[in-house]
């Protein structure tokens, strides 16, 4: 990744007051966290057997709409 490419995020001190080398260590554990999350987040491939791939349909859907009774009058 260049460095235009990489996700930026603002970070805000709401109390106390880090020092520089506190924001670098923050900016490297978090950066490194992210780093390992995003490697480790991989969506497995859907396994479909030859058999799936290959079947077809025997007969046609049965008509939900049609409502069971109308041949009787």
């Amino acid at each position: 990744m260049t460095a235009s490419e990489q996700p930026s995020a603002d970070v805000r001190i709401i109390r106390g007051a880090a020092s520089e080398e506190e924001l670098a260590a923050l900016v490297a554990v978090v950066s490194d966290a992210y780093a390992s999350e995003t490697a480790d987040a991989v969506a497995e491939e859907p396994r479909i057997s030859a058999w799936q791939r290959t079947q077809r349909p025997l007969r046609t859907p049965l008509r939900r709409d049609i409502p069971w009774g109308r041949f009787s009058g």
